[in-house]
């Protein structure tokens, strides 16, 4: 895949993961408002760059990931936490989420890429989280049936390489239905399906980000097709 260049973003500033600290050590409402200016200017704005520099690179892996970068209600997720049934009750999260979302997604809830950008924990990558029971359902089903195909994209070299294997939080036992002895029956116990690469501040600080971004996203290309074609959507 060619990576030229379409817009000038060269990496997060390093004022970026300075204000997440910051944050941390002050996560409370009158912290936050006296220094919104500096969160706009140091998180907001990179993150926004990055998403525009993203948008046409994400379109050469598939015309149906959306890089949206509006500063509210776009690919950048919130900063506010929902605290209303949380024991945790800190209003701002720690960190920054970009998810560039399926066009069919309304929420994190459908396939999609997404970065993480935290003091000490960069990773990004690609998959499904959470995904309603009758997507899991049909994931679940697609693993099973066709399992020779999923063990051959997981265990593809620039796969393993680059992710490691498939990541996300599974069940004890085996899912009511599925046979225990089933070749690919750890996966299949998944509730959540990831391919996910860990980063560190140094790269994302870095010119070099949104081109292992790009290729990241490009090498889980095949896995994000398997999910989408599972839960009926384009790829």
């Amino acid at each position: 895949m060619a990576l030229a260049e379409t817009k000038s973003f060269t990496g997060f500033p390093k004022e970026f993961f300075a204000f997440f600290r910051e944050l941390a050590a002050n996560n409370e409402k009158a912290w936050f408002e006296a220094n919104k200016p500096r969160y706009k200017e140091v998180v907001v704005a990179p993150c926004l760059s990055f998403i525009e520099a993203m948008g046409p690179r994400l379109a050469k892996i598939s015309k149906h990931i959306v890089a949206d970068a509006r500063p509210n209600g776009g690919s950048m997720f919130r900063i506010y936490r929902d605290t209303r049934f949380a024991k945790d009750k800190r209003p701002y999260k720690e960190n920054a989420g970009i998810h560039f979302r399926h066009a069919l997604g309304r929420d994190a809830h459908a396939p999609g890429f997404y970065l993480h950008l935290e003091p000490g924990e960069v990773f990004f990558g690609g998959g499904l989280w959470m995904p309603e029971p009758k997507d899991l359902a049909a994931i679940r089903g697609a693993i099973a049936k066709k399992h020779k195909d999923w063990a051959k994209l997981t265990g593809a070299k620039a796969f393993t390489d680059r992710f490691g294997g498939v990541g996300g939080e599974a069940l004890v036992r085996p899912p009511k239905g599925f046979d225990p002895d089933h070749p690919a029956i750890e996966d299949i116990k998944r509730k959540s399906f990831f391919a996910m690469r860990e980063g560190k501040e140094a790269l994302a600080t870095s010119p070099k980000f949104l081109d292992e971004v790009t290729t990241t996203f490009a090498d889980a290309k095949p896995f994000m097709k398997f999910l989408c074609d599972a839960v009926g959507a384009p790829f």
